[in-house]
């Protein structure tokens, strides 16, 4: 059966085989590849974590993505993203495609501008309990709305995404290129620390001065409560009885 060009069609099953053949080829050539591996092939959102999703809902903000990306979907699905590296500012990626060796794949993101980082920071002051519900997603809707802003967010905008990849097809983003965009998001449901370290932010200055109010109002409560006890043993030595 061909398609619409002219091309032999291939299932989805099929293709899938032909990635988990060219994975197990390459993990005996390097054990330490990292492929991206999609638990649900058939569910609707790539991610599942508000970090992911995230991602994922910021690429495709921009009108000289969307008519693209989404075409990288289906390579993400069938496991053709053999290996996925995220470094400071730098994504480096192996893609199955036609031919017997992988493509290469290599994104570079600016770093995150100083002044959308102090006011950031500022904004988060009180209002994120710990670093782990920061990387959980659970922080009030003031805080979602900035880090996803468009402009002064953390998430990079289009001019910020730079992007190569070795196969020979002409377009400005090919389908590897937008399934490795896609299985960054995947990665950040892994291990959601990813996203920072890509941004270059460091994650605890975020959550600094929350951290310090949250151990105050914690010792400031140690100390009323041991207070508390003092008086109490007073009070029971003083008249010599029980008050518990």
């Amino acid at each position: 059966m061909f398609n619409y060009y002219g091309r032999k069609h291939v299932s989805v099953a099929n293709k899938r085989k032909k990635a988990e053949k060219k994975l197990k080829k390459l993990k005996k050539e390097n054990p330490k590849v990292k492929p991206i591996i999609i638990a649900n092939p058939r569910a609707r959102k790539l991610a599942k974590t508000w970090w992911g999703n995230a991602w994922n809902q910021n690429l495709e903000k921009y009108a000289d993505y969307d008519n693209r990306i989404g075409r990288g979907k289906s390579y993400v699905r069938h496991g053709a993203i053999l290996d996925l590296q995220i470094k400071k500012g730098k994504v480096t990626a192996l893609v199955a495609g036609s031919r017997s060796t992988p493509y290469k794949v290599t994104i570079e993101i600016d770093k995150i501008p100083l002044t959308n980082l102090e006011e950031i920071k500022n904004t988060c002051k009180n209002r994120i309990d710990s670093l782990q519900d920061l990387l959980a997603g659970n922080f009030p809707q003031e805080l979602s709305d900035l880090f996803t802003s468009q402009f002064t967010g953390l998430f990079p905008l289009s001019k910020e995404i730079h992007f190569d990849c070795s196969c020979p097809d002409w377009a400005s983003m090919c389908k590897h290129v937008a399934a490795t965009l896609y299985g960054i998001g995947v990665r950040f449901d892994e291990d959601p620390k990813l996203f920072f370290k890509l941004r270059q932010v460091d994650i605890k200055s975020l959550i600094k001065q929350a951290v310090k109010t949250k151990t105050k109002k914690l010792l400031d409560k140690a100390k009323k409560k041991s207070s508390r006890t003092i008086k109490q043993e007073n009070l029971s030595e003083l008249f010599d009885i029980d008050l518990d």
